[in-house]
């Protein structure tokens, strides 16, 4: 894994929240745990975000190990993220502020206003029995 270029804080609450911090981290990491996806397949889930936004926050997570990026030799290349099985043990951190958030929606009376957020704990694999 290559070697991060901004220091990150010492106490873990802290490193966690620098990690993920900003505003489409969490909504790229969404996309990328139903399987690898190209820059534009991306981009066209987030209409609101711009390419380079798009790009720098994929290389912030690429630098802090949540998301890989394969570039594919063919013409023209195919590049492709996905999320690292350490960007994947993010989901069920995700799936708790997606819960907490329509939580907190429910009590201000405002969760008719909320977009879907969709969350599906991935299964571990069971080891096979002998």
């Amino acid at each position: 894994m290559a070697r991060t270029i901004k220091r990150l804080p010492m106490l873990p609450a802290e490193r966690a929240l620098k990690v993920i911090s900003g505003r489409w981290k969490a909504v790229i990491l969404y996309h990328l745990f139903d399987g690898p996806c190209r820059l534009s397949a991306l981009k066209a889930r987030m209409p609101g975000i711009t390419q380079k936004v798009l790009i720098d926050q994929l290389r912030e997570m690429e630098e802090h190990g949540l998301v890989s990026r394969e570039i594919f030799a063919e013409i023209p290349a195919r590049v492709e993220y996905s999320a690292t099985p350490l960007g994947l043990s993010l989901e069920p951190i995700l799936l708790a502020l997606c819960q907490w958030g329509q939580h907190h929606a429910d009590e201000l009376d405002e969760r008719a206003q909320l977009a879907d957020c969709i969350i599906r704990p991935r299964q571990v694999a069971e080891a096979p029995a002998n």
